[in-house]
C-alpha cells in the first residue's frame, strides 16, 4: 500500500468508499491512506451525513475543520450546543439538516440566517425547552428574512406540552421561493391563516408562492382547513396532515365528507396523508364514511401514495374504491381501520397492480387471504402487517416468492417456526424483518430462518425479535454465527437471554470474516442479563456499536463509574436507559444526552 501513488489511492480506492466511518477506518491502516484521506478526499467532500451517530463538540470540530468544500450538512445534534455550530455556518452551506437538537435553542436560527444567506434546504428538529414562543417566532422571522432563496423548510418542536402557537404569523416571513413546507405543531386557526396567506396563482410562472408540498401537525383537522388549503394551494402535489386532539372534536371543528371532497380541487395531488393520532385521545374521523371515500377516489385518480389513519367508519367498499380508481397507486397505508377486511382487496388481482409499498397496521380483520392477493404484485418492496393478528403461516409461501421485497413486518402475527422455515428457504431479499410479539416462534425458528439456504441469510440487516418468550441464548447464538449481514438487533423483553448470548454478539465480529458489525442493539428489560454484562460494552468488544438500549436491565443499575468510563472510551456510543425504541427516534426529547 505504501508503494502506490497517492492519486491512485484517492481516485480508485477512497472516492469509492465515501462514508465517513469507512474513510476513518481506512486512514488507520497506513500513512499513505491517512495522507490521502486528509489531503485528497476530506477537503473536497461536498456533503456530510452524521445523523446516525451522536457526537460531541470536540469530535465535530475535528471532522468539520478538515472539510473545506462541504455545502450539505446533516447532523445528530443531541450533544451539541449553539456554540458548536457557529464555526461551520458559512455562505457555502446550501442544505442544513439538524436532528435531535436537545441542547440547541431557537437562537441557532438567528445564526443560520446571519451566516447562510444562500441556504435552500433547512430542517431543524427542536426539543421543547419551555422558552417563550414570542422569542422563537422572532428568531424564525429573522432567519427567513435573510434566507431569501429557501425552497425547503422543515421546523419541528417535540415535547409533551409544546406551545402550538410557536409558528403563529410565520406566513408573513416566508420567502417567495418556498416550495416545501413542514411545520410541527400548528394550531388549526394559524394553519388556515397560513393557507390564505400563501394563496397562489394557478400559473407556475407567476411571481407569487408556488407551494408544492405541505405537511402540518395540528390540534385538529377540520373542513375549514381543507377548504382553505384546496382553494389557496391548487398546485399542491403532496399534502400531509396529522392531528392529535385531546377530546372529541365538535361538529363544526371536525373533518367530514364535505371537507374531504374539496381535496379534489388540487388537481396535481399525487401524495395524500390524513392521520388522526390516538396519542392524546382514542378518537377517529367518525364523521367520514364510505361516501367520503367514494368522492375522494373519483376526484383524485392520480394519487400515487395514500396514507390514512383513524377512518373507523369506512368499510371495505370505501377503501376498495381507492384501490380501483387510483391506477398509479404505489404506496398504500391504512392504520386503525376496524371495518377493513379481506373484501377490500377482493378484486385487486383483476387489474394491473403497481403497488410497491403496502402497510396495513392494526387492521384486525385482515387475514392471510389478503396477503396472498397482494403477492400477485411482483413489484412489492414493503409489506407491513403490524397488528394483523389473523395473518398466519399459510401466506408465507406467497411472500417467499416476492423477488423485490426488502421490508417485512409481521408484528403480532400468528407465525410459527414452520413459517420461518418457508421464508428461510425462499428467494425474497428481505433486509428488515420484524417478528415482534409472534409468541409461537422459538429458537428453532431462528435456525430455520438463517440456515435454510435462502436469500434472506445474505440480505437480512435488521431483525426485531422483541417480546417473544421462546427466544433464548440458543437463538441469539444462531444469529451471532449465521447472521453475518445483521447490523441492527432488537431482543427487548426476551427474558431468557443471558450474558452468554450478549457475549457472543460482542465477540463474534472479531472472530468471523465477512461479518458486518452490530451498530444498534436493543436489550431493554432483558432481565436475564447480569450487572457484569456491562463489561461487554468496554473496548474492544462490540466494535462499531453506535446505540444500545439497556433500560430496565441490571446493566442500567450498575455503578456510575463504569458507565462513565464506557462513555469516555466510546464518545460516539449512545447508552439509552429510558426504554426508547431503536435509536431513540421517538424519545430523544425526553431525556438528556
Amino acid at each position: 500500500m505504501e508503494g502506490l501513488p497517492n492519486y491512485l489511492i484517492s481516485e480508485e480506492i477512497l472516492w469509492k468508499m465515501l462514508d465517513l466511518e469507512t474513510l476513518c477506518t481506512m486512514a488507520c491502516v497506513s500513512k499513505s491512506l491517512r495522507f490521502s484521506v486528509d489531503n485528497e478526499v476530506l477537503p473536497y467532500l461536498a456533503s456530510l451525513d452524521l445523523s446516525n451517530v451522536s457526537i460531541d463538540e470536540q469530535a465535530l470540530y475535528h471532522i468539520l475543520s478538515r472539510l473545506k468544500s462541504v455545502n450539505t450538512l446533516t447532523l445528530n445534534c443531541q450533544r451539541l450546543g449553539d456554540s458548536s455550530l457557529l464555526p461551520f455556518l458559512a455562505p457555502q452551506i446550501q442544505q442544513l439538516n439538524l436532528f435531535r437538537c436537545s441542547l440547541l435553542s431557537s437562537s441557532v436560527l438567528n445564526c443560520i440566517g446571519a451566516n447562510c444567506p444562500f441556504l435552500r434546504v433547512l430542517t431543524v428538529e427542536f426539543a421543547d425547552q419551555g422558552s417563550p414562543p414570542i422569542l422563537f417566532r422572532k428568531n424564525v422571522a429573522y432567519m427567513l428574512s435573510k434566507c431569501r432563496y429557501l425552497e425547503d423548510l422543515s421546523l419541528k418542536i417535540k415535547g409533551t406540552e409544546v406551545d402550538s402557537s410557536a409558528f403563529q404569523s410565520i406566513e408573513f416571513s416566508l420567502p417567495r421561493s418556498i416550495k416545501f413546507l413542514k411545520l410541527k405543531p400548528v394550531l388549526e386557526n394559524n394553519a388556515i391563516h397560513l393557507a390564505n396567506r400563501l394563496r397562489v396563482s394557478k400559473s407556475p410562472s407567476s411571481s407569487g408562492f408556488v407551494l408544492q408540498f405541505l405537511s402540518l401537525l395540528l390540534d385538529v383537522i377540520s373542513d375549514r382547513l381543507l377548504v382553505a388549503i384546496s382553494k389557496s394551494l391548487p398546485l399542491l402535489a403532496e399534502l400531509h396532515l396529522e392531528d392529535r386532539p385531546h377530546k372529541e372534536p365538535s361538529d363544526d371543528r371536525d373533518l367530514t365528507n364535505y371537507g374531504l371532497h374539496f381535496i379534489g380541487s388540487c388537481h396535481f395531488l399525487t401524495d395524500l396523508s390524513l392521520i388522526r393520532s390516538r396519542q392524546n385521545y382514542q378518537g377517529s374521523f367518525k364523521r367520514i364514511n364510505d361516501m367520503g371515500m367514494f368522492v375522494l377516489a373519483q376526484t383524485c385518480t392520480d394519487l400515487e401514495s395514500v396514507k390514512l389513519s383513524g377512518f373507523s367508519k369506512v368499510s371495505d367498499a370505501g377503501f376498495a374504491s381507492l384501490l380501483q380508481s387510483c391506477q398509479r397507486l404505489k404506496k398504500f397505508e391504512v392504520r386503525n381501520a376496524f371495518l377493513m377486511s379481506d373484501l377490500a382487496f377482493h378484486d385487486i388481482i383483476q387489474a394491473p397492480c403497481t403497488l410497491a409499498e403496502v402497510r396495513l397496521l392494526y387492521c384486525g380483520l385482515i387475514t392471510s387471504e389478503t396477503v396472498k392477493k397482494l403477492a400477485f404484485s411482483r413489484s412489492l418492496e414493503v409489506l407491513d402487517l403490524c397488528g394483523c393478528k389473523s395473518v398466519a403461516d399459510s401466506c408465507l409461501g406467497s411472500i417467499s416468492c416476492l423477488q423485490r421485497l426488502t421490508t417485512l413486518n409481521l408484528t403480532g402475527a400468528d407465525i410459527t417456526d414452520s413459517g420461518l422455515s418457508v421464508i428461510g428457504q425462499g428467494n425474497t431479499p428481505i433486509s428488515y424483518l420484524c417478528l415482534r410479539g409472534c409468541k409461537r416462534i422459538t429458537d428453532k425458528g431462528i435456525s430455520f430462518l438463517l440456515c435454510g439456504g435462502g436469500a434472506i441469510a445474505q440480505t437480512l440487516s435488521a431483525l426485531d425479535l422483541g417480546y417473544i418468550p421462546g427466544i433464548s441464548d440458543n437463538g441469539i447464538l444462531t444469529i451471532a454465527t449465521f447472521g453475518r449481514e445483521i447490523t441492527e438487533l432488537c431482543i427487548r423483553n426476551c427474558f431468557h437471554v443471558t450474558d452468554l448470548a450478549l457475549r457472543a454478539l460482542a465477540t463474534k465480529r472479531w472472530s468471523q470474516d465477512r461479518s458486518k458489525r452490530l451498530c444498534r442493539v436493543d436489550i431493554f428489560n432483558c432481565v436475564g442479563l447480569s450487572a457484569d454484562a456491562l463489561k461487554l460494552l468496554r473496548k474492544p468488544l462490540f466494535h462499531g456499536l453506535h446505540w444500545i438500549g439497556i433500560g430496565k436491565t441490571h446493566l442500567a443499575s450498575n455503578e456510575d463509574t463504569m458507565i462513565t468510563e464506557i462513555q469516555k472510551e466510546r464518545p460516539w456510543l449512545t447508552l439509552c436507559f429510558h426504554g426508547c425504541e431503536m435509536e431513540c427516534h421517538d424519545g430523544w426529547q425526553f431525556h438528556s444526552p
